[in-house]
């Protein structure tokens, strides 16, 4: 066996690898659908919007299947082979949101559905999915992908609960594009986006009260190894 001095470097060695890792950032993808199953003179029957930590990357008439590129973000992942398989879907959500609208019974005015499909990846890199629903402005109703769960958040959201919750092909839908689809296009997407995001970022984006904290976690990340690898080196050379 080795002496006190190969024992306190594996224990040194231990605690780098210990405290060396770092949590990756987290990262969210969302679309935001308008559906009008009647839209009026001008306006389109189908619009959605997609954001990256809550920034605008496209807008996309998909009743005309016209996309506009908000950002350098878009333009970043448009010659991805990804892209083609993303917009494909989204016609797919378009048509199953379409339908979902007009089951509304005892309907006197056209409705108006919106949706926004999230995708979210942690600091963990676990990766969550949910939908929120809501009609003529009023979002109402949430649906978590990953346990199924439906919860009312507004009143006008009970009959689509009602409606849905037992479907099992709506809620089958839900999750496979919400943490399949969505989740394949974060990760995809991220492998370019990361650099854009963290040199786009605004200092101004994080509250002054929350910068001591974040530094005092980081200090401590290093100051605790360094003070325990003091300590053993006292009680073994000491």
């Amino acid at each position: 066996m080795g002496g006190p001095e190969t024992c306190l470097g594996f224990l040194v060695l231990l605690l780098i690898v210990c405290f060396s890792g770092t949590p990756g950032d987290a990262h969210s993808l969302s679309y935001n659908f308008t559906i009008d199953p009647q839209p009026r003179p001008g306006q389109v029957l189908c619009e959605v919007h997609g954001q990256v930590d809550g920034q605008d990357f496209l807008s996309y008439d998909c009743g005309h299947a016209k996309i506009i590129f908000t950002s350098p973000l878009g333009e970043e992942v448009k010659t991805m082979k990804t892209w083609d398989t993303q917009i494909e879907t989204l016609g797919d959500i378009r048509d199953q949101l379409r339908d979902f609208t007009l089951e509304k019974p005892m309907i006197t005015d056209p409705l108006t559905l919106q949706a926004r499909m999230t995708c979210r990846c942690e600091d963990d890199r676990h990766i969550s999915g949910s939908w929120q629903f809501g009609l003529n402005g009023q979002m109402s109703l949430h649906f978590d992908s990953e346990n199924g769960h439906w919860r009312v958040d507004h009143p006008g959201g009970r009959w689509m609960k009602e409606k849905w919750e037992n479907d099992r092909a709506v809620t089958e839908f839900l999750k496979k594009v919400s943490m399949g689809d969505c989740r394949a296009w974060l990760q995809a997407f991220m492998g370019r986006w990361e650099k854009m995001l963290k040199t786009s970022a605004s200092p101004t984006t994080v509250p002054p009260r929350v910068q001591p904290r974040a530094t005092a976690i980081k200090t401590e990340a290093w100051i605790l190894p360094v003070v325990l690898t003091s300590f053993i080196i006292t009680v073994f050379l000491g």
